[in-house]
This record gives structure tokens, sequence and C-alpha cells, in this order.
């Protein structure tokens, strides 16, 4: 077996500094409040103060299984922010709580804060309780920690604890279950591979990928049929995109073709059959699932933000096996939409769920609790009781740049547009852009000849690029424009971005003869509150009319103003003949930051004129 792109790697964020532009602010809000702000909610909740073992019968705060894994994602923002710049207060909360492991583990390295201090007993017996998972994102903080700062101790302590894994499920097989019931422990087994290249760790991570299905079980973890026979998305969507993370990193290191292919079948049937145009996933609240193909129901979707950003950390390990523009182009449909909007414009609250449609009425139907239809909540919160999204985002800005590139040694692919410096190799790139909100991106090229692969984004039908000054054809290939390069080259690409209608394949019941409005990689949306005397599913917008984008200077982005058409009806309820339209003035904002002025209702999809 050989991989198909044996020579391409992942360019991670510790070869590129964002020097402004979008997720430059992004990073600094994110930095200045949200992770104060999580750290803050997570201490008031007693998660920190679980990892010190003080808990006892009859206080608050009881240690939930999961809690490990809030703490720990929130540790790996802070590495990552320190690895830009050192931050003596990040680092002592983090310090405090790798002496609190060092000082509670148990003699041959296990540590939980849950089962260590409640239940050392049952430790490895009970498949769901989220054991693996936690230690996954402990190893994944480690890893990030002893990068950013130099300090091993967390490093240490964790490759001791992932021996003990490593002996108790593929030596010994003494565990009562043999792969976690959520997956993550794979992402991170892998990144231990890549960082001390001993294999008992990618072998682990195979076997726990590879003993799913054997015996079949519950397609809620994954555990319907064996890794290489799944052909849709099935079950928890954080844990099948996790999964297929897992499946995406073992094809590059093993490359194993079987696991690549399997890779690219369940990645086509999410983006052609079950994501909203959001790019969010995990259409239901019953057990926070995919459901059937094209089955996107609106107003009860339930597009958890850790789902949708599985979906962007999929895609983009899918960038590096293959470099077909559809995985960028879906991160990027992620990140700037189902993504973000799980975070508020000013970097306190969080939505779990992520509406695709909201409506008081429906909402607040009196139905019994046996019957109630399930709405997302209208505004985001400070923390939920499982609050794994807040920190998951502030980790997923922290390391945005991520996404950026991958390289071998004569390409480099710039998959996402950001103002950065970034140094792969010999090779210096310096990127200048306005996007999201402007197509223009400038590139100067620094280094030896080779070429630049520039993704043509789905979204873009005309652009322009120039090199040091002169209009050129690029050659083009599965959405890459690619362009030979040498030291001191200054590349111009001008994406045209235009107002675009997207419409809905007709099998989507609840948007057949609907379109959605996208500008860039941005899906709108229109709120009540901005036309509130008007019916926002009876609003029926043209394509060709003028579609002005101005500052919104309450929110903070840009919207789109525009003239649009409703019916005039008097209080029947039903008639005879059709209403007059009526000319109207609408404004509609970019998806990410609806909900950001109170409970409002909100659609996406609109009828078109």
């Amino acid at each position: 077996m050989t991989q198909t792109y044996p020579g391409t790697k992942p360019v991670t964020m510790e070869s590129i500094d964002l020097t402004g532009g979008f997720w430059y602010e992004k990073q600094k809000l994110v930095r200045a409040v949200t992770m104060k702000n999580v750290y803050k909610r997570f201490a008031e909740t007693g998660r920190f103060e679980a990892f010190r073992f003080s808990w006892r019968e009859g206080m608050p705060n009881r240690p939930h299984i999961f809690w490990d894994s809030d703490v720990a994602k929130w540790m790996e923002a802070a590495a990552y922010y320190c690895r830009k710049q050192r931050d003596t207060e990040l680092e002592a909360i983090v310090d405090e709580v790798v002496e609190e492991i060092e000082k509670n583990r148990m003699e041959d390295g296990y540590f939980n804060s849950y089962f260590g201090l409640l239940e050392p007993e049952n430790r490895f017996t009970r498949r769901g309780d989220h054991e693996l998972y936690c230690f996954g994102h402990l190893l994944e903080a480690a890893i990030a920690y002893r990068d950013a700062t130099g300090k091993d101790k967390f490093f240490r302590l964790m490759k001791d604890y992932a021996d003990l894994i490593y002996r108790v499920f593929y030596v010994e097989k003494s565990a009562a279950f043999t792969s976690p019931g959520h997956e993550e422990i794979e992402l991170a087994l892998v990144k231990l591979y890549r960082v001390t290249r001993e294999k008992k760790y990618l072998d682990l991570a195979l076997y726990f990928v590879e003993e799913r299905g054997r015996e079949p079980g519950a397609s809620q973890i994954q555990d319907h049929l064996p890794v290489r026979e799944q052909k849709t998305a099935e079950g928890h969507a954080v844990r099948a995109c996790y999964f297929y993370c897992a499946v995406a990193d073992l094809a590059l290191e093993t490359g194993d073709e079987t696991l690549l292919s399997t890779a690219k079948t369940l990645f086509d049937n999410i983006v052609r059959r079950r994501m909203y145009v959001t790019g969010a996933i995990g259409q239901t609240c019953v057990g926070e699932t995919f459901m059937g193909d094209w089955d996107l129901p609106n107003q009860s979707a339930y597009a958890e933000t850790c789902a949708n950003l599985s979906l962007a950390l999929f895609a983009r390990r899918m960038s590096v096996l293959d470099p077909d523009s559809v995985y960028a182009d879906t991160a990027e449909r992620v990140l700037y939409n189902s993504f973000l909007s799980g975070m508020s414009l000013d970097g306190k609250s969080f939505f779990y769920s992520n509406m695709q449609e909201y409506n008081r009425t429906v909402s607040r139907r009196p139905y019994s609790d046996r019957h109630r239809i399930f709405t997302p909540a209208p505004t985001r919160v400070e923390v939920f009781g499982c609050s794994c999204c807040p920190p998951n985002v502030v980790r997923t800005v922290a390391s945005i740049a991520d996404f950026q590139y991958t390289a071998d040694e004569n390409t480099v692919w710039m998959h996402q547009y950001f103002t950065s410096e970034a140094h792969i190799g010999d090779r210096t790139l310096t990127v200048e852009t306005g996007y999201p909100y402007d197509g223009g991106v400038k590139i100067t090229y620094l280094g030896g000849a080779g070429r630049l692969a520039l993704r043509i984004p789905g979204w873009c039908r005309d652009y322009t690029v120039t090199q040091n000054g002169k209009v050129i054809t690029p050659e083009v290939q599965r959405g890459y424009a690619y362009i030979s390069v040498t030291g001191g080259n200054e590349i111009v690409f001008r994406m045209e971005m235009p107002v675009r209608f997207v419409e809905a394949n007709p099998r989507v019941w609840d948007d057949a003869g609907r379109i959605a409005v996208t500008r860039g990689p941005l899906v709108f949306c229109m709120e009540q509150i901005d036309q509130p005397d008007l019916c926002l599913r009876d609003i029926r917008l043209s394509e060709s009319a003028d579609y002005r984008l101005i500052m919104d200077e309450t929110l903070g982005v840009p919207v789109l103003c525009t003239d649009a058409c409703v019916r005039h009806w008097e209080n029947d309820i039903l008639y005879a003949d059709s209403a007059a339209l009526e000319m109207c003035r609408v404004r509609l904002i970019p998806y990410f930051a609806f909900a950001n002025r109170g409970e409002s209702d909100m659609v996406i999809w609109a009828l078109k004129l």
C-alpha cells in the first residue's frame, strides 16, 4: 500500500503568525476576553477544583465524567497563546493543574478526576464514560504546552498514562471494552507518535479504529460496521467526525489506501447529503446524531458547535491527503458560519446548538415535555452543564492558522486566506487580505523556485491572477490554481465577490423552492429585529437587485441592504385570491452574527422573486 501524496504535510500554527485581519482580531478578542471568561465560569462550576480531589459527599459541584476534557481544551488554548506570547498568568493556571495531576494520579500513571476520586475500582470498565476521551484531550494539551513553553512535566505525566493505556488495552487486553465510546484519544495518539516517533502509539490508535464493528454494536458510537465497510455518516456527529479524523490521520501515516477511500466516501456523504448550508452537521437532538440523506430540518436543527468544528477538522486532514478544493471549501464554510456562530460577538457567551431558523411561536408552543419539538436556545449563555463547546472554540481560534497551508518539497497549497507571515522550510510567504469581506489577496513569496497552489473557492466564478504586475492564466487542477514562483515574486489574487443565491436540492423538504443568500464564504440571514413589521418567511428576494454592503455599527460587521417584496395580507386566515406584492427594504446579516441583539426570529432560506 502506498500513500497517494507521500510528501505532503500539514503546515501548523508554529510556522505561521497572523499579522492582521479577520482571524487576528478574533484571536485578540479570545485572548483578552473569552479565555478569562471561560476560566472564570469553569472555576465557579468546580471544573478546575475537581483536579484537587477535594470534593466530598454533600458538597456542591460533584465531579463529572467529562470535566477533565473541558479543562484540557482550555489548557490547550492557553498553550497556543503562550507559544505566540508567553503569559505568566495563563502558565500559572496550567502549572497548578499539572501539579494536581501529578499529586493525585495513581501509582501506575492513571489519572481521571471522576474515576480517580469517586470510582477507582471501576476504571476502564464503562465504555461510555469518557475516560479515554478525557485522556485524549489532556494529551493534546500536554503536547501543546511542552511545545509552547518547554516545560515537560505535563507531557511526561500524559506519556506515562499513554503507556498504561497501551499496556491495558493493546498488550494485556484486560479492560472491559476494546475501543472508546467517544473518539478523541486516537487523534492525540497520532500526535504523540509524531512527536516521539514511537510506533506503539500509532499501533494503539489504529487498534482503536479497527476494533470498531468487529462485533456490530451501536451506530451511535460508530460501532455498527468495521471501519472499511462504513459508507455513510452515522451516530453522534462529534464522535463520528473525530473518528473520521482518526481514519484520515492513519491513512496519512500508514499509507493505507483503503482507509483513505473510506475517509473520502464518508466525507462525500456528509457534504453532499447531510450538511446544512452553514456547514452545520448533526441534524437531531436525539443522540446528537446524523439523520438520513436530505433530512435537514431548520427549526429543530441540533448543529452542535463541536460537531461543526469536527467537520472542519476532518476537512483539514483531507486537504493534506488529497489536494481537492472541496475539503478546504468545506472547512471555510464551517469556520465562517456554523463554527463562528457558536460564540457571541463580544466573546463572552456561546451556543451549544446553532439553530438554522428560529420562530418564537414554534418554540413557545404549549406542548408537554414528552411531545415538545426541540428548538435550540435563542440566546447564547456563558456556560452549559455539558460545556464542551466554549473551550473548543477558544482552542480552535487560537490555532486557526493550522487551516491555512499544506506543503511538500516543491509546492505550497494555500487553502485559506488569512493575513499572515509563514515560514515553510526555506520559503517565506507574506499574505495581506481583507477576507472574508473582500476578495483581494496579495502574496509575497521568498525562497527557492517552486509552485504555489491557490484555492479557487467553490463560490468564486470570476477571478484574476497577476504575477509581478502581469496578468497570468494559471493551470487549474481540482480547484487550485498552480503558479510557478521564485524568490521575490508578488502574486495578487483577486476574487470577485458578488451576492449569490444558492438553492437546496428539492429533496431537502424544508428548503425546497427557497434560496439562501451568500457573499464570498459567508451565508447571510434575516432577523426580525431588522424588519419588525414583515413576515420573514414571506420576503421575496431578487438576485438582480442592488445589494449594498454597509457596516453595522451595533454589530460591528458588514451587512447587506436591498429592496425586496412581500405580500400584503389582512387578518383573515384564508384567502381566495393572491395578495398584491409590495416593495420593502430588508437587511441581511452574516449568519455568524445572528442572536447578538436579544431573542429574535431568524431565517436563512427565503423565497426567490
